[in-house]
Order: C-alpha cells, then sequence, then structure tokens
C-alpha cells in the first residue's frame, strides 16, 4: 500500500500517537493522571477512543490504572533507566551488526547525508535539533538490519523509557561531540561490512550515553 493509498488514522489511533508522544517527550510527566473526560475535550473527541488509546497505553506499560486514581503515567527509576540502556544496547547493537551485511550503497549515503547534516548544525550550536535526528539515524540502522522485527522492538524500548527535549544529551556540547564521533564508528564498520565492530561500536556507544544519564 502507497503512502498515497494509506486508510486514514481512526480517533483512537490519533489519541494514542499524541499520549504517546507526549509521554515519550515527558510533556506528560511520570506521575500524572490521566482523565479520559479531559484529554477527550483537549483533543476534540468522544471518550471512547480515549478509552481505547489507554488501553493500548496501558499495554504498553507506560500507564497503569489504581483504584480510585484512574489512569496515571507509570514513574520509572534508576533501575528501570538501567534495563533501558542495557535492552537498547543489545537490540540496536544486533540491528548494526545485522544492517553491515544487507546496507545498500543508497541506504548507506542515506544516512552520511544525515550525519553530515548533524556535524553541520554541531558545529553551529543547533543542538537542539540533534536528539530527534540521532532517533532517526539509530532507528535507520536497526530497520535494515532486523526489518521484520527489531526496528518494532527498538521503537518500543525507545517509546518506553520518557527523555524530555530539555534533558536531551545532545544540548551538551562535549557529549555532543562523542556522539557524533561513536555515529561515524558506526557508519565505517558499516562501510566496510564489518559486523562485529558495527555492533561494538552501537552498544558501547549506547551504554556510554546511559552512563552519562545515571551520573546525571
Amino acid at each position: 500500500m502507497t503512502a498515497d493509498h494509506r486508510p486514514p488514522m481512526s480517533k483512537a489511533d490519533y489519541v494514542y500517537s499524541v499520549l504517546l508522544e507526549e509521554i515519550r517527550t515527558a510533556r506528560i510527566p511520570g506521575g500524572t493522571a490521566l482523565r479520559a473526560g479531559a484529554v477527550a475535550r483537549r483533543l476534540g473527541v468522544s471518550v471512547t477512543p480515549v478509552r481505547e488509546a489507554l488501553r493500548r497505553l496501558e499495554k504498553d506499560r507506560l500507564i497503569s490504572y489504581e483504584a480510585h486514581h484512574g489512569a496515571t503515567v507509570v514513574e520509572l527509576g534508576d533501575d528501570a533507566l538501567e534495563e533501558f540502556y542495557g535492552l537498547r544496547a543489545v537490540v540496536e547493537g544486533l540491528g548494526a551488526r545485522l544492517a553491515a551485511a544487507r546496507i545498500t550503497a543508497g541506504e548507506l549515503a542515506w544516512l552520511r547525508d544525515l550525519h553530515a547534516s548533524m556535524a553541520r548544525d554541531a558545529e553551529a550550536g543547533r543542538h537542539d535539533r540533534l536528539g530527534e535526528r540521532s532517533r532517526d539515524f539509530h532507528l535507520r540502522i536497526t530497520d535494515i538490519g532486523g526489518p521484520a522485527f527489531l526496528g518494532q522492538q527498538a521503537r518500543a524500548v525507545r517509546n518506553s523509557f520518557p527523555v524530555p527535549a530539555a534533558a536531551s544529551q545532545w544540548l551538551d556540547p562535549g557529549q555532543a561531540r562523542r556522539h557524533l564521533d561513536a555515529h561515524a564508528g558506526v557508519l565505517a564498520a558499516l562501510e566496510r561490512g564489518d559486523g562485529e565492530a558495527a555492533e561494538r561500536v552501537m552498544a558501547g556507544h549506547v551504554r556510554e550515553a546511559g552512563e552519562y544519564r545515571r551520573n546525571a
């Protein structure tokens, strides 16, 4: 099915996508109560699609239900942070290893263009642009390596741990430089077709990000 012939997004899908993005970026922080009626009024829909979206978010373990309190955004602690980066390192590292054997010249060129654009933005001090584009970089590699399962799993893992835009590691110029160097290392390994190196660099890069977050 082409992009021009996709079915329209249902109201439940719309509510789910909005709430997922707001939770993922911590615009709705952990511990926040989600009232179906209030969400419905804000998004201009009835309560029914909101309830369906909340059930999906509960299945994603992003919200929980408590007696007399209703739906509440889950608060995650240090143990969850360690698990989050550890799981990302495994999934995205495997994606990079598999991608080394499957990547096409066009896909590699796309990643190199994205990396070059990110480097230019970092040099110009436009660090606020880098976080989401780094997400694109990582997920694109995982999609190439594991189009059947890994890409979907990588998104699910990333969506499970909210990171406020203001807390992005890419806002730290020194950390941004280290991340870009790691991306360059992953690209070099992919170009050589060296899956072992691609996995090692990607997994190490993610674990280093986790260590930085824990220390912060």
